[in-house]
């Protein structure tokens, strides 16, 4: 199933002043990285944020954010977003302020 072009246009809204980022095809979605690694994307209905395993439980605690799952794998480090969660702009802000925060603590690639 290929991504939602509604969420692809709001994550390049969200990051529009952000430098340093890319998009690049994966995973069957779309992602966007900062200075090279992964920051975040979209994923069939869903918006996925690459938190980082450090800052997991924190994004696990924004309501509506659950555990990234991929061909029945759990990827640590990265947490989604689906219909409430996504839309509601405070509740995606605070995903793509730590996700953000993880990709800029990366050295790029």
């Amino acid at each position: 199933m290929p991504y939602e072009d509604w969420i692809a246009e709001r994550i390049r809204e969200d990051i529009a002043d952000e430098s340093g980022v890319t998009e690049k095809k994966m995973f069957g979605g779309l992602c966007f990285l900062k200075d090279g690694n992964m920051l975040c994307g979209a994923y069939r209905d869903r918006g996925m944020f690459r938190v980082g395993k450090d800052r997991a439980e924190e994004a696990l605690a924004i309501d509506g954010a659950t555990t990234m799952v991929m061909g029945g794998r759990t990827m640590g480090g990265l947490v989604e977003a689906t219909g409430e969660a996504f839309e509601d702009d405070a509740r995606r802000n605070a995903l793509m302020s730590l996700a953000l925060d993880h990709a800029r603590s990366l050295p790029p690639k």
